[in-house]
């Protein structure tokens, strides 16, 4: 992100330059026709009103001209554009096409240079080394016939072990029965991972006994490190099921509820990274600034993990470029293209994104918000390329399958070993996923009017730079790993959902 003193003659900035070769910049408050915009040394008079969030040309463009942001392409122009005019949908479309061939590998490994160090905070460490930011009792069904005596039964044991743990939270979803083949395995590997996440001291597997998702067959698919916190029960054959169930969780909440938190490196986190909700400012605050939170993580040694494949479209090649070896760039370009081949053997172009709300914020392309949406992962070195259900294990950024579904994705990344999530948004959700959720506002009138919602303002950044507000940043980060809660964990607000891509008996 560039500043280049873009405002106007009152000295209120109105518009943000993304970078020196842009050829639209953002408008960061209601701009009126008639208004003059300083731009560097220049001045422009807009012919008409541009909306907050909202691009206008630098330029005059021609018909299928590129338009630049980012310092890339984010579309071409359908219609003459005039300079100071309002660049959208109306004469603004998407170039991108279906599967690429993305050339051969180079290495050429990102340079980090110096950073500020991140600090230590405070995580319970299990047997096997790795750490948590929460001890947890998460209770699993493995078919949605279970799910709301899960919830439940979840509910009531959180009120009894309230004080001994940070939370007994109960994980419901429709699926498990009348699934087939890579359907049923997608489920299965999901779930016997979400097993294996470290904020979950303890697991109850919760079966009906009927199920294609046999009890049996989920245990063997979890990691042998993670069955001591394993307690199994199949309902069918529970008696009263309620009781167990409050028995089992008891179980477990004796064996894990008097550990304490200790003292963790920065290398010890596992971090997904999420968008969701955006706006035309994510890519200019609330993005940039886990970029370089990222980028300080790698420095560290620690592990970041990247989903939302479908809003990598038209960014890929910047990404891939951080490949770290021939191999990892390959998966990288397989798994887009895989991608991209789902999509079209649906009879759905690649480019069916950005969503209403995206559009309304001033988003106009794919391209445009794919290239917004990697600055999550900043310049950190790509180490590793890992299917839906996988674990990220190297330090690092590990691209990770899934699609751009906010719960199904932030699911993944738990299912990954993510122990926290950063997700930014510039409209806004209430939502949060099975590990701490930090909700993260690329402007500040969405933080002040959803306090419930966001636990940090990146909008800061425009006002006060980004020196400041990373090393905030930073210190409410380690906080929040530390167990101060989130908007979402104090609200209630978790859930969980399973990627369904089969026939469904």
């Amino acid at each position: 992100m560039q500043d280049d003193g873009t405002g106007s003659e009152s000295g209120r900035r109105d518009a943000w330059l993304c970078h020196s070769a842009d050829s639209v910049a953002i408008a960061l408050h209601d701009l009126k026709a008639s208004n003059w915009v300083e731009i560097g040394d220049d001045a422009i008079r807009l012919p008409e009103a541009i909306d907050k969030g909202h691009k206008l040309a630098l330029r005059p463009h021609t018909p299928g001209e590129a338009i630049i942001r980012y310092g890339m392409p984010i579309g071409r122009a359908t219609a003459p554009i005039a300079i100071g005019a309002h660049v959208h949908s109306h004469n603004l479309a998407t170039a991108l096409m279906g599967e690429r061939d993305y050339g051969s590998f180079v290495a050429t490994p990102p340079v980090l240079g110096q950073m500020p160090a991140l600090g230590d905070w405070r995580g319970y460490r299990r047997e096997d080394g790795r750490f948590a930011t929460r001890n947890e009792i998460w209770v699993l069904p493995t078919v949605g016939c279970v799910a709301p005596l899960v919830e439940t039964v979840a509910r009531e044991a959180h009120a009894r072990h309230a004080g001994l743990l940070d939370a007994v939270v109960g994980f419901g979803h429709p699926h498990g029965c009348s699934q087939l083949g890579d359907d049923l395995s997608g489920t299965r590997a999901l779930l016997a991972a979400l097993c294996d996440n470290p904020n979950a001291g303890g697991v109850v597997l919760v079966g009906l006994g009927c199920e294609s998702n046999q009890l049996d067959e989920l245990l063997a698919a979890i990691p042998a490190r993670s069955h001591a916190k394993l307690r199994m029960m199949r309902a069918q054959d529970a008696g009263d099921e309620r009781e167990r169930l409050l028995a089992l969780i008891a179980e477990l909440a004796q064996e894990i509820g008097s550990l304490e938190r200790d003292t963790a490196p920065a290398s010890a986190l596992t971090i997904g990274l999420k968008c969701g909700g955006s706006d035309a400012l994510s890519g200019l605050t609330a993005n940039p600034l886990l970029g370089r939170f990222s980028d300080q993580l790698a420095a560290a040694g620690g592990s970041l993990v990247l989903t939302e494949i479908p809003e990598i479209f038209g960014a890929e090649e910047a990404l891939l470029a951080r490949s770290t070896s021939r191999e990892t760039f390959e998966q990288a370009g397989a798994l887009v293209n895989r991608f991209k081949r789902y999509f079209l053997d649906q009879g759905q172009p690649v480019s069916e994104n950005p969503s209403p709300g995206n559009i309304a914020g001033g988003i106009t392309t794919l391209e445009e918000k794919s290239l917004g949406a990697v600055q999550k992962g900043g310049s950190a070195p790509l180490v590793d390329v890992i299917d839906y259900g996988g674990t990220a294990s190297r330090p690092g950024l590990t691209l990770l399958e899934a699609p751009g579904n906010d719960a199904i994705s932030s699911t993944a990344l738990a299912a990954a070993g993510a122990t926290m999530i950063l997700f930014t948004t510039g409209r806004g959700t209430p939502l949060g996923f099975p590990v701490p959720t930090m909700k993260i506002a690329s402007n500040s009138a969405l933080a002040a009017a959803k306090p419930g919602w966001i636990d940090y303002d990146a909008g800061r950044v425009l006002a006060e730079g980004t020196d400041a507000v990373d090393e905030d940043f930073g210190r409410c980060l380690l906080a929040t790993a530390s167990g101060r809660p989130t908007a979402a964990e104090t609200g209630g607000q978790r859930v969980i959902a399973i990627w369904k891509r089969g026939v469904t008996l």
